[in-house]
């Protein structure tokens, strides 16, 4: 069977999964839209967390920005971890114990404000669709590629899969096809990982692999991708070039970030019981570290075979009539672009004026089996593994938009007396137009997708977090404090992204940041005002009412 035919089948079967699975567990009322009903098992709500977090970024660009960054590239790894240590011991029982539906929720009760509720939501809104467009976007460029249809068609596709389960089954669909997606995406990262480790080293578990020896060549792994990396002028790949405080700030933003991100957060108000919150963030980790700590290796591996098959065993450049078939697969998406310039009829990777080639990073773990010959079924599997990542996350996220809309906004703030069947019409109205714009971002994405990554989780940082955490642990923060310095660290983080990314990119250079401060690090700087402006505005403002410091107590006591 061909690759189309494989992925159709797998990617198949898969869809057919899900749409079974959001049948099955279609809701009826608010509670088991918004959190499932409460009663997850910590089992399941950490495999649907793990769904929920890894997303087409995790998935199809990880690795890729290993592989192309080298050692720089172990912030993404340490950060995004990281971060579910910290929802572990400092967000998830306590937020679980509050027993609400958002994140947004928390935050206007905790601050006793409609102010400091509406700024959660805009910031949750703008996170969200941001994470949206480039989930949407990753869903069209699989099918673009693997079962060559338009990339349209492709995202109205994805709509069609995720309308389905998102708007009829809400969370409790959601986290049960979350499971199913993660069984997917987490067999289809490992196969071909497994496979290319026994092939390049000997090592059936990638990890050993990636630290082994390479087969009859009696050099290791990393020391013949140092040796082709300076050969070509990218710099040995096992060193860093970023200063150690960058790195501490990029790898304290993505940490932070990750533990203020409302999708991941509101998968904690699932569970039965607070003591479960816990045990879920422990699960979800164990569960993640399968693929992040996978990652290097595939990133290595794919980097090995890329430079060979393009420059050729002898690295002179291979000859274009001879050219791999997987360039020629992923030229069609323009992902791959190649310019004979010096005439000699031969494909040149390279960093210097010697490149030829032009290699969009976020193809390498979609085209590593291609690239390392592995047979049609695993590259049909990745296909399918790619898909559930991006699905799966654009699930999580478009009901952190729904609930936004429909119960922090209009149940909240605008229409207080509505019934709980009108809330949940609402939330599914509010569901159904987030996938319209969502499918309309990933057919028309802005041009700096990639780049605002950084700034949600920046955004995240910066506002979420420190009102998270000082809302749990500090009962004098009151509401103009909150308010003020969220405020505060998203006009200063937003407004140091933009400058650098959007306005004056040319001026995006290390000797033009803050304290040598990179803008996907800026976050940590934003977090840190937040925290200043926050007890500076407390200390000269009523301090709470007496209510409120009774439910901060209560939260306090994780039992119950």
């Amino acid at each position: 069977m061909s690759v189309q035919a494989w992925t159709y089948l797998i990617v198949g079967l898969s869809f057919a999964l899900y749409a079974g699975i959001a049948l099955w567990t279609r809701v009826s009322t608010t509670r088991d839209y918004y959190v499932a009903g409460g009663g997850v098992h910590p089992v399941a709500n950490g495999m649907a967390t793990a769904a929920d977090w890894m997303s087409a970024a995790s998935f199809i660009s990880m690795a890729g920005l290993v592989s192309f960054m080298g050692r720089d590239g172990a912030v993404y790894l340490m950060g995004w971890t990281g971060g579910y240590v910290l929802l572990a011991l400092l967000l998830a029982p306590y937020l679980r114990k509050f027993g609400k539906f958002t994140v947004p929720d928390f935050i206007g009760d905790r601050y006793y404000s409609d102010v400091a509720r509406l700024v959660a939501v805009v910031c949750a809104l703008f996170i969200s669709f941001t994470y949206i467009a480039g989930q949407m976007r990753g869903v069209g460029i699989v099918f673009s590629r693997f079962l060559e249809v338009d990339v349209t068609l492709g995202v109205v596709i994805g709509m069609g899969i995720v309308f389905l389960y998102a708007v009829l089954g809400g969370m409790k669909g959601i986290t049960y096809t979350q499971v199913a997606q993660y069984c997917v995406l987490i067999f289809a990262y490992l196969v071909p990982a497994i496979f290319i480790s026994i092939m390049l080293t000997g090592h059936v578990i990638p990890q050993l692999g990636f630290g082994g020896e390479l087969s009859g060549a009696g050099t290791s792994l990393l020391d013949k991708l140092d040796g082709l990396s300076e050969e070509l002028g990218f710099g040995a790949y096992t060193a860093g070039t970023k200063s150690t405080l960058d790195v501490f700030c990029i790898t304290a933003a993505l940490m932070v970030g990750t533990a203020g991100l409302p999708h991941v957060i509101v998968r904690f108000f699932t569970v039965p019981r607070v003591s479960d919150a816990r045990r879920s963030a422990g699960w979800a980790l164990l569960f993640i570290a399968l693929l992040y700590t996978t990652a290097p290796a595939v990133a290595a591996f794919a980097r090995v075979n890329m430079i060979e098959t393009l420059n050729g065993r002898d690295g002179r450049g291979t000859v274009a009539a001879e050219a791999p078939e997987w360039v020629e697969n992923w030229t069609r998406t323009g992902l791959i672009s190649w310019e004979d310039r010096n005439g000699d009829g031969r494909m040149f990777y390279s960093k210097d004026e010697r490149n030829e080639m032009t290699i969009d990073r976020d193809i390498m773990v979609l085209a590593n089996p291609e690239i390392a010959r592995l047979p049609a079924w695993v590259v049909a599997l990745v296909a399918a593994g790619g898909l559930a990542a991006a699905l799966s996350t654009a699930a999580g996220l478009l009901l952190v938009i729904s609930s936004a809309i429909s119960h922090d906004l209009m149940k909240k703030v605008v229409a207080r007396n509505v019934s709980d069947r009108q809330e949940l019409l609402m939330a599914r109205v509010s569901a159904a137009l987030a996938v319209g714009a969502a499918g309309w971002l990933g057919i028309h994405p802005p041009g700096f997708v990639a780049e605002v990554v950084a700034f949600a989780f920046g955004l995240a940082a910066a506002t979420f977090f420190p009102a998270l955490i000082l809302g749990i642990f500090d009962k004098r923060v009151n509401q103009q404090g909150a308010v003020t310095g969220m405020l505060a660290g998203l006009c200063f983080t937003g407004g140091y992204i933009i400058w650098f990314k959007f306005i004056d990119p040319g001026a995006n250079l290390p000797a033009n940041w803050w304290f040598g401060i990179s803008p996907e690090g800026i976050g940590s700087l934003g977090m840190l005002l937040n925290v200043a402006v926050t007890y500076a505005v407390s200390a000269v403002t009523p301090a709470p009412p007496r209510a409120v410091t009774d439910m901060v107590d209560s939260i306090r006591v994780p039992r119950g």
